[in-house]
């Protein structure tokens, strides 16, 4: 069974953060590499953001992000229940989309913020982007609305609520 677990992103790994975001797969639901890499960069300053490096087997394989949506103003996830955590992710290597890793790192990250009294997660995969929708939704997300935001850009609003039952460790 695959070990999948998280380790705190480091200045040293932006460069591998950056191969990931260039690679067609990821790139597709970027937005400009280098905008979205001095985005990354200012994680570490910002006490409302988590940044990991997601590990497989103990191999780092791609970029994990938890937020705090109600610290930034005018953020389309302020007003959730507080203590609510957004989440992105991606995962770096295309031979490893579509396998289920991208589901078990969203239920791993999901049981343990649980575990610590979080009670609900948000995210917002584009709506054309069905791999990511997949993935949350196998994870225990539950599609609520699209949204077009102006500084946001069209995604899909998702939720999943605390429930330790239905969230038991992946098998």
């Amino acid at each position: 069974m695959p070990d999948y677990a998280f380790r705190p992103l480091t200045p040293a790994d932006l460069p591998l953060v950056r191969h990931w975001i260039l690679q067609p797969h990821v790139a597709r639901w970027w937005g400009d590499t280098d905008e979205e890499m001095a985005a990354i960069a200012t994680i570490f300053d910002d006490p409302h953001v988590e940044a990991f490096v997601m590990l497989l087997d103990g191999a780092p394989v791609g970029y994990f992000q938890a937020y705090d949506p109600n610290a930034e103003d005018g953020h389309p996830f302020a007003g959730e229940p507080v203590g609510t955590l957004g989440l992105d992710l991606s995962i770096g290597d295309p031979g490893l989309v579509g396998r289920g890793h991208g589901s078990a790192f969203i239920r791993a990250f999901a049981v343990s913020a649980f575990a610590r009294g979080v009670p609900r997660l948000v995210t917002d995969p584009h709506p054309d982007n069905p791999a990511s929708i997949r993935a949350f939704e196998k994870a225990g997300f539950v599609r609520r609305e699209v949204r077009d935001v102006p500084q946001f850009g069209r995604f899909l609003f998702m939720t999943c609520d605390a429930a330790p039952a239905k969230l038991a460790p992946w098998p």
